[in-house]
């Protein structure tokens, strides 16, 4: 049985929210709240499910990394949502949920939240969170996306946060960075209401409404990187996000486009963190 209070929960949804959320489901513990709602029928189109567990046994980040942390320690909440039909450019979808993510925590009075493409949540150079975006396709036109949120509430150094040696050393928890922790349930209200808001903006608009607050929050932006892909090595200045998501990266011989690939930070850059 989960240690968390449903109601309370409920209580910072907009009334617009609470008509759309389909249902809402807490585990003490499971495996992974992406996998459990990924196995479940998909909410009807335009709404959308949510998952939330204490604990999570098997959570997983991006390219399957691990996604591990003592009960109590983070948020672990994944939200179903079904298109009617499938937005074009359906992958920027998980950065306009990190825009969304970013703005749960400043409406709760956290400071610094940036974002590292195309996943991560970053406060002090440190991680604090990602996403991990999933999809389901359904009948006729309609698609269902799972969209996995983790973020740190309290940091032990020998929990696993799936944290790339090659952009951040270490990760970081809300406890470090807030002045006044938020209850669980006012962070998962709150964290509910605004990724719900921003699936439903990108249906309308795709990422195009994003971009702006994108770049505001951009941690890459202007930094050196390398882009370590399956078959090259890209390397450049970070110059933003194209409309589809991608990375643009400004090389020597021009702007290039990144759909896939790890960051890497080379020694100059990473002293900055």
């Amino acid at each position: 049985m989960s240690s968390l209070d449903a109601s309370a929960i409920r209580r910072p949804l907009s009334e617009c929210t609470r008509a759309k959320l389909e249902s809402l489901e807490l585990f003490g513990e499971i495996e992974s709240t992406n996998t459990y709602l990924m196995s479940q029928p998909p909410p009807a189109a335009g709404l959308c499910r949510v998952a939330i567990a204490d604990h999570q046994t098997s959570g997983r980040g991006r390219h399957n990394r691990s996604w591990l942390s003592h009960p109590g320690d983070g948020l672990c909440l994944s939200l179903a949502y079904t298109f009617e039909k499938a937005p074009e450019h359906l992958p920027a979808l998980t950065l306009a949920l990190g825009v969304g993510v970013v703005g749960a925590l400043q409406g709760l009075n956290v400071p610094g939240c940036r974002l590292k493409w195309p996943n991560d949540i970053v406060a002090r150079d440190g991680k604090l969170g990602g996403i991990l975006t999933e999809v389901q396709p359904g009948r006729g036109d309609s698609v269902t996306i799972v969209a996995g949120i983790g973020i740190n509430i309290f940091f032990r150094e020998h929990a696993d946060f799936g944290t790339e040696s090659g952009w951040a050393q270490r990760a970081i928890g809300l406890d470090s960075i807030a002045d006044e922790l938020p209850s669980h349930e006012l962070l998962a209200g709150t964290m509910i209401e605004n990724l719900y808001v921003a699936v439903s903006d990108f249906e309308v608009s795709g990422l195009d409404g994003f971009r702006d607050a994108w770049r505001q929050h951009d941690w890459l932006l202007g930094r050196e990187v390398i882009v370590d892909m399956v078959d090259q090595e890209i390397c450049g200045i970070a110059a933003g996000v194209d409309i589809d998501g991608a990375l643009l990266v400004d090389t020597a011989e021009g702007s290039t486009r990144v759909i896939s690939g790890s960051i890497v930070l080379p020694e100059s850059a990473g002293a900055k963190q």
